[in-house]
């Protein structure tokens, strides 16, 4: 299990973490992935933690693998952490009711909100079911590379938006 974590230099009251199966392997993607967490550092720290997906030679050992992969996870959630799963079947919200949610999330008392992105084969039941939130980036199927470059930036334009700084139009 490969562990990065990026953690922002000054005393922030948001932490958040990121736990995603499989590494970013383009560089296209690691240089936008690098680009968010750095414009995010004076609004929350960041932490990522990528688990190794497991290989599914048999499809009939599916929900075995997930069930696997689940341990690793939830191994990385803190009891008291605010949980959003990215599911197929999660809401779906623009981008000022995501703004809006992780500032409930954090009025709510929570000082750390943890995002999963699973593997290609989705999330156990056991992570699904620790989830506060389900969340869906959109209808249309991503790589889970893309997924996390898209959750940054959403994480990023939130924080604008709450600021009301100029990025989001």
């Amino acid at each position: 299990m490969g562990l990065l974590k990026i953690q922002a230099k000054k005393q922030i009251a948001m932490n958040i973490k990121i736990i995603a199966l499989g590494k970013i392997k383009e560089k296209f993607l690691k240089e936008g992935i690098s680009e968010f967490l750095k414009r995010l550092t004076p609004y929350a720290s960041m932490e990522i933690v990528e688990i190794n997906p497991l290989e599914i030679k048999d499809v009939n050992l599916t929900a075995k693998i997930l069930a696997q992969e689940a341990e690793k996870i939830l191994a990385q959630i803190k009891p008291n952490s605010h949980v959003i799963t990215l599911e197929i079947n999660g809401a779906n919200f623009s981008s000022e009711k995501f703004a809006q949610k992780l500032e409930e999330i954090g009025n709510q008392g929570y000082n750390e909100i943890v995002f999963v992105i699973g593997s290609s084969c989705g999330l156990a039941k056991t992570v699904s079911e620790r989830a506060d939130l389900k969340l869906s980036l959109s209808s249309m199927t991503f790589l889970h590379q893309f997924a996390r470059l898209l959750l940054l930036e959403q994480i990023y334009r939130a924080f604008k938006i709450q600021k009301g700084e100029t990025y989001h139009k």
